[in-house]
């Protein structure tokens, strides 16, 4: 019952991370912010140790009160735009408070099936980027601050939910002091070395992936998009669930080379899509939502497995922000080619990074 408030929690106080973004039509930039203030906020709490120091279902409390109440913000903002950008980083900033902080008090209550319970919390975060749009389609006033009012409420609910009701578990795992002059001894480590670049290469895609291919479904349907853009989502917590159990057999690099392949393969050929049945194009898309983000949890546990042990917390805290930083290239890159080209080729840059991902983890020829 506890993972299942974990999960929970989880989903309502990730709901923020999409929800300007959804809100005022997609903006890249708005989406950008977030993804900014996400890698100071996790460079801080690393430097920090704040949820060493204090307890981290507390820790996670206090930013959902935080990311809640700048997400509402969100909703007088619509005509200062600077402003509306500030309070998205703040969010970023709140949310490195909860989803790394979630995950923490995942592996103090299980530290034994931590990689089956990182598919479901990575899911449950997927379903929670996807979830403005499901507001979208049953708000029936249609105006943005709906989506805004709803994911702040339950932000906040959600932490809530971890300090009253899951708490901080008996195994809670301890970080190291952050180090980044380290940066060149962690990718030493050829095992680390190929988990980190099939992570950059992941993350080239993923959320560039999530933040246009709600555009993508409106150019192929005429009607129901948000329905359908949700369903994207949905989706990608089925994949991440089942790429969780499937990695308890095979291995999580197994399922991360999968899902890269299955990927990379789908962006190539998203061209194609517009010449295809629209029940035929909505079928492929749907697995590309399972497939580009079932190897996330995949990728968390083999950075954690390879890291070296004498700097666990850093190497994990650099890998992060790194894939972040690559997220903001992406997104923006997208934004300018859809402005330019238009929607139907706008995908083919992200085969790069499946590409390269699934190349670095192919050369790793060691044991997980």
């Amino acid at each position: 019952m506890r993972l299942f408030f974990i999960i929970v929690s989880q989903f309502l106080s990730g709901s923020i991370w999409f929800a300007a973004n959804v809100a005022y039509q997609g903006q890249g930039i708005l989406l950008s912010a977030i993804q900014f203030g996400f890698i100071c906020g996790t460079l801080v709490f690393a430097a920090l140790n704040l949820s060493d120091r204090f307890s981290p279902a507390k820790v996670f409390f206090i930013c959902s009160l935080i990311g809640a109440l700048f997400n509402f913000s969100g909703i007088f903002l619509s005509n200062h735009f600077p402003m509306l950008l500030i309070t998205r980083v703040i969010c970023g900033i709140s949310l490195a408070g909860i989803y790394p902080v979630g995950m923490k008090i995942a592996a103090s209550w299980y530290p034994e099936t931590v990689s089956k319970a990182l598919g479901w919390l990575v899911g449950a975060l997927v379903l929670a980027a996807g979830f403005p749009y499901l507001i979208r389609v049953l708000d029936w006033q249609g105006i943005g601050r709906t989506i805004l009012a709803v994911t702040s409420v339950l932000c906040a609910a959600g932490g809530m939910i971890q300090l009253f009701l899951v708490k901080d578990g008996p195994y809670l795992p301890k970080a190291s002091h952050l180090d980044l002059t380290v940066i060149r001894d962690v990718f030493r480590h050829p095992g680390f070395r190929a988990s980190a670049f099939g992570y950059f290469g992941h993350m080239w895609e993923l959320y560039a992936v999530f933040a246009y291919v709600p555009s993508l479904i409106a150019a192929l349907v005429d009607s129901h998009a948000a329905a359908l853009s949700f369903g994207f989502f949905v989706a990608g917590f089925i994949g991440c669930a089942a790429g969780g159990l499937i990695a308890l057999r095979t291995g999580s690099r197994r399922v991360a080379m999968t899902s890269l392949f299955v990927s990379g393969v789908l962006c190539l050929i998203s061209p194609l899509l517009f010449y295809l049945p629209v029940w035929a194009a909505l079928i492929l898309v749907f697995i590309w939502g399972a497939a580009v983000v079932a190897d996330s949890p995949q990728f968390s546990t083999l950075n954690t497995l390879f890291a070296p042990r004498d700097y666990v917390g850093s190497a994990l805290t650099i890998v992060n922000c790194i894939g972040f930083l690559i997220t903001i290239v992406t997104i923006e890159l997208l934004d300018v080619w859809i402005k330019t080209l238009g929607i139907r080729t706008a995908f083919l840059p992200l085969v790069l990074g499946p590409v390269f991902g699934w190349m670095s983890l192919k050369k790793y020829r060691g044991k997980e």
